[in-house]
């Protein structure tokens, strides 16, 4: 029971669904539906693609699973999301028609980047670091949906420790990234932000 519970917090918790749900409820608590579907499907595009990425590195035999476990694979996958991340945000910035997802796709990035910066000395916890940062964003909805997303994100790292994906510093690791890149989003947005 343990285990199906970890997994279970584990794949609730991947950053392809965590922030993509804190996302489309601040859209949705807003009053703004049509900016939660066309988030949702920004965010369905992103997942496929990387979903298409992983699957032809399993293909070509470089991977062994479209997980990518193996530190090599992290690489190969950090690598990728960096620039689509970073490509992403400069496209939606170049446009000039949603500056603060531009700024979230920004933020992401550099998350990726803190990962592959750090990769030397631990394996930095994306889950970890992507609930943070979507407890960050959920903070404009008030204290009790923070501190829901808080929690999770502690049920998330139990569920990594459980699984054996991680180590505590990876954890903390996740935690000081996505708490950075949370700190800093909101007052950068309210620049964008009508």
């Amino acid at each position: 029971m343990p285990h199906a519970l970890a997994r279970a917090l584990s794949i609730f918790g991947h950053p392809m669904l965590v922030l993509p749900l804190a996302v489309v409820t601040l859209a949705l608590a807003r009053g703004e539906r049509v900016t939660a579907v066309w988030s949702a499907a920004g965010f369905g595009a992103f997942a496929a693609l990387v979903m298409g990425y992983s699957a032809w590195q399993v293909r070509r035999g470089r991977w062994a699973h479209v997980d990518a476990s193996a530190r090599h694979e992290r690489g190969h996958l950090n690598r990728f999301l960096f620039v689509a991340l970073a490509a992403g945000a400069a496209l939606v910035a170049w446009r000039g028609t949603q500056p603060v997802v531009a700024l979230g796709m920004a933020m992401s990035a550099a998350m990726i980047l803190a990962a592959m910066a750090t990769a030397r000395w631990c394996k930095l916890s994306l889950h970890m670091a992507f609930a943070v940062f979507a407890a960050w964003l959920l903070r404009e909805l008030g204290m009790a949906w923070t501190l829901a997303a808080l929690l999770f994100a502690v049920a998330v790292a139990w569920s990594r420790l459980a699984l054996r994906r991680h180590e505590p510093r990876d954890l903390v690791a996740g935690a000081i990234a996505g708490t950075l890149a949370g700190a800093a989003f909101w007052p950068l947005a309210a620049r964008w932000m009508p």
